[in-house]
């Protein structure tokens, strides 16, 4: 059984590589009055139009498992990344602070590194209470997510040991790791508002204090792919000490952040609604026990089925049964409810839920992969500017679309769905063994 007819499978396969094509900007290019870009090298920004101008380090590292970023940009990137990391502490007029190691929330087409939300380039304005006391954390996990799949794609692992501003690349991805603050039992990712960051760049209107779940699901990606560093390089202390931080995580997510409603919970004090995200992105990268995941997947399943989960196949933050009050779907945002990340619909995660779908009901997975198809079909940015599709978020209320051509929106859809039908074809091939 395929997830996705042939004619679909062609369509989402030539819109993902439009809508990364429409998202570079080549040295010397700009996007409107924003340029140009002058880091030596291609820029993928988050879409296409006059979306998001500028190199977000979350967003081009999620789509690379699309397969539609070459090598020379891959390498560009990493570089770019790299020599903007915070060498030396600095304390910002806001009130935040850039601890030494920290990564960048985005790098304008200058090459200037803004580690908080909210500013496109004024670094001396940057962060407040608004946007944490620190960075972002997901971006520091980000950043070892692309050397991972850069040294894998293309054989490089020399790259590790390169000197980046003064400073092999694996020392530097080596401090990036520990810049979240965690705790020391757990190794969760962990922080109160007098040192909270954004937990993932998602969520970054939302306040998520205590152990947080996105940001340590990532942290635990990026412990494996440290050990994989290490273990290359045959530094087996260090081999051993970031398989020892990865095991440490997976065993305190369970009892940290289970509900009895099936889904992980996003985080243990602000903000504590089970997190529809973060519970299917558990499952797609492994990083829960089967019982578990089976829990999750069920849950997903029966709320898609009951209409609290999804529309026209992109997926909510948090299921509407799930809303803190009447007024909010979080408990403390930035933004209106059912406005973009409190309550709208997002393309984002489609294939990570379809994933989580697919282990326990494959005709229902195929179903919400269909949904999500067509309304890409129906609103094809490329059938002129009055189309947006793949959109930012959405909702029915009021009509309501935000930022179109967004390549996150198809390139994570896209990359999930191949790895369901592999998967889906390999144990076909097993069961007829």
């Amino acid at each position: 059984m395929r997830l996705l007819s042939p004619d679909d499978w062609k369509f989402i396969e030539e819109m993902a590589a439009s809508v990364v094509e429409a998202s570079r900007v080549a040295p010397g290019a700009g996007v409107g009055e924003i340029g140009p870009n002058t880091t030596g090298g291609t820029l993928i920004r988050p879409g296409g139009r006059a979306c998001y101008p500028a190199f977000w380090i979350r967003d081009y590292t999620m789509s690379l498992e699309s397969g539609f970023i070459t090598p020379d940009e891959q390498r560009h990137a990493l570089s770019l990344t790299a020599q903007c990391q915070q060498d030396k502490p600095c304390s910002l007029r806001s009130g935040s602070f850039v601890p030494s190691g920290a990564i960048a929330d985005h790098i304008t087409f200058g090459g200037k590194p803004i580690f908080y939300p909210g500013t496109l380039d004024d670094f001396d304005g940057q962060g407040g209470s608004a946007w944490g006391y620190l960075p972002a954390f997901d971006d520091h996990f980000y950043f070892i997510q692309m050397a991972a799949v850069y040294v894998k794609q293309t054989g490089d692992w020399d790259m590790l040991t390169r000197e980046i501003a003064g400073i092999p690349l694996i020392g530097r991805l080596d401090a990036a790791f520990h810049v979240p603050p965690s705790r020391s039992d757990t190794g969760l990712v962990h922080c109160k508002v007098e040192n909270r960051g954004v937990t993932f760049g998602f969520v970054d209107t939302i306040t998520h204090t205590g152990d947080v779940l996105f940001a340590s699901l990532l942290k635990y990606q990026a412990a494996i792919e440290m050990a994989t560093f290490y273990d290359r390089m045959g530094n087996q202390e260090k081999t051993r000490e970031y398989r020892e931080a990865a095991a440490k995580i997976r065993k305190a997510l369970p009892s940290t952040f289970a509900t009895d409603r099936g889904l992980l919970r996003a985080s243990t004090e602000t903000s504590a609604q089970p997190d529809v995200w973060g519970s299917a992105y558990a499952v797609y990268i492994a990083a829960i026990d089967n019982t578990q995941a089976a829990a999750v997947c069920r849950t997903l399943a029966q709320a898609y089925r009951d209409g609290t989960l999804a529309w026209r196949g992109n997926i909510r933050h948090v299921l509407t049964t799930d809303d803190f009050s009447a007024t909010t779907a979080w408990e403390k945002a930035l933004c209106e409810k059912n406005r973009y990340q409190n309550g709208a619909y997002w393309g984002v995660p489609t294939g990570w839920v379809c994933y989580a779908i697919a282990q326990c009901d494959f005709s229902l997975a195929r179903k919400l992969a269909g949904e999500y198809v067509a309304e890409l079909r129906e609103g094809d940015y490329r059938k002129g500017p009055e189309f947006g599709s793949p959109w930012e978020c959405m909702h029915p209320g009021g009509h309501y679309r935000q930022n179109p051509v967004y390549m996150a929106s198809v390139t994570c859809p896209y990359a999930a769905f191949k790895r369901i039908q592999i998967e889906k074809d390999a144990a076909a091939d097993l069961s007829r063994r």
